[in-house]
């Protein structure tokens, strides 16, 4: 088998708040006819600007080779032009193009990505879903209400999940970290309160904050939450600050979870190393795709961390996370999105059973990619697919999070 041809979509789904504005999607051709879908996860450039930098990484390490050579395209895109260090926009390219290779493998074995990676550890994965607005709920309101929350939580409760997230913590500012309103910590806390006592203790909550907050702030918010169990106090820092995320770890009695931001087995190394979090979310279609992937849960399952696979983008993400988290046994949840539009992107091949998602059986990633609806929604968006207002923390009227990328 030699790669021969490439095709991008830039897809626009319907509902910008609820995977991003756009999700980009490189399609693979083998000489021999073999198609293969692999994901982007790029928030950092425009999609034309990143539709060019997958162009010419395709072309100068993927174009001619053999899919099976995974190791080498990562090591020739990682090393070339005299870098060796994680690179968000080029390995973000680069894993698209990654889990494409691994859905023509699959195929061309006639077997589901999860057999070539050591086969099956887990039947069904656990899944987790944001917390989103029910039919009769305010959308504006209800990112700031402890009670519409709790009624969410209850909804997926009763259908079957165990574990929710939310993140009414404040801005989504550039200007992080910094200290939080105490109306922030105030509020942060009536949601946990509330949603624990609709919940129970059939959920586990997962409480975000999109790496905000100074340690202080962050150690301040979370001691707020103790009383409530949470399962994990996601990105309580910047991302890029191992050892002031490490504070907080220290300082609060909640496991910390980070790592949609960071890219390679390098980065998430030194997370583990600097003692920051015991939970690894990377985001495949960023951190280096399915092989890379597998070698961070290997670096995790060695310091005793577990995984919980990142999604805040398109389905073939979201399918290449299932294929790798089949094969974990330190694997401790999945990332869901749940639109009509991301379950018929895929042709509704992988679906969530009672909050679970069983193990793909087809082959490759298992997924009907339907290009004619791809193309129906071709991305003319002007915004990146996610954005950070410019204005501080509101220590007066307080804050809210809700979405980085709004209609």
């Amino acid at each position: 088998m030699k790669l021969q041809g490439l095709e991008i979509f830039v897809i626009a789904p319907p509902n910008s708040g609820m995977g991003g504005r756009y999700w980009i999607v490189p399609k693979l051709t083998t000489a021999c006819g073999i198609v293969g879908y692999g994901e982007c996860y790029a928030s950092s450039v425009g999609p034309d600007a990143m539709k060019a930098v997958i162009a010419d990484v395709f072309q100068r390490y993927f174009e001619g080779e053999n899919p099976e050579n995974i190791e080498r395209m990562f090591r020739r895109t990682y090393s070339s032009g005299f870098t060796q260090r994680p690179d968000l926009t080029v390995m973000g390219a680069f894993a698209g193009l990654e889990i494409a290779c691994w859905d023509i493998l699959g195929k061309a074995r006639d077997r589901p990505v999860w057999a070539l990676l050591g086969g099956k550890m887990n039947e069904r994965l656990r899944s987790y879903s944001y917390l989103y607005p029910l039919a009769h709920h305010d959308p504006s309101a209800f990112w700031i209400s402890p009670e519409m929350a709790a009624e969410s939580a209850a909804d997926y409760v009763a259908r079957g999940w165990t574990a929710v997230k939310f993140d009414p913590a404040g801005p989504y500012t550039m200007r992080g970290g910094h200290m939080p309103a105490m109306s922030d910590i105030t509020r942060s806390a009536a949601f946990g309160k509330a949603i624990r006592e609709a919940v129970g203790d059939t959920a586990d909550l997962l409480f975000g904050t999109h790496g905000q907050f100074t340690p202080g702030g962050a150690i301040r918010l979370g001691q707020a939450l103790e009383p409530y169990s949470p399962l994990w106090f996601e990105e309580p820092t910047p991302p890029d600050n191992h050892a002031a995320m490490a504070e907080v770890a220290r300082a609060v009695r909640i496991p910390v979870a980070t790592g949609e931001r960071l890219t390679t087995k390098a980065e998430f190394a030194d997370v583990l190393r600097a003692g920051a979090a015991t939970i690894l979310q990377p985001a495949l279609g960023r951190a280096g795709g399915i092989w890379e992937g597998k070698k961070i849960a290997t670096l995790a399952e060695t310091f005793g961390a577990q995984i919980a696979p990142h999604l805040y983008a398109g389905p073939v993400e979201w399918a290449a996370n299932i294929h790798l988290g089949v094969t974990c046994p330190n694997l401790l949840l999945v990332e869901t999105i749940e639109t009509e539009f991301h379950r018929d992107l895929i042709g509704g091949t992988i679906r969530v059973e009672q909050g679970f998602i069983p193990a793909p059986e087809g082959p490759g990633l298992g997924i009907a990619f339907d290009e004619d609806l791809a193309r129906a929604h071709s991305c003319d968006r002007a915004g990146l697919h996610l954005e950070m207002q410019d204005a501080p923390c509101d220590w007066q009227n307080g804050n809210a999070f809700a979405g980085g990328s709004p209609e």
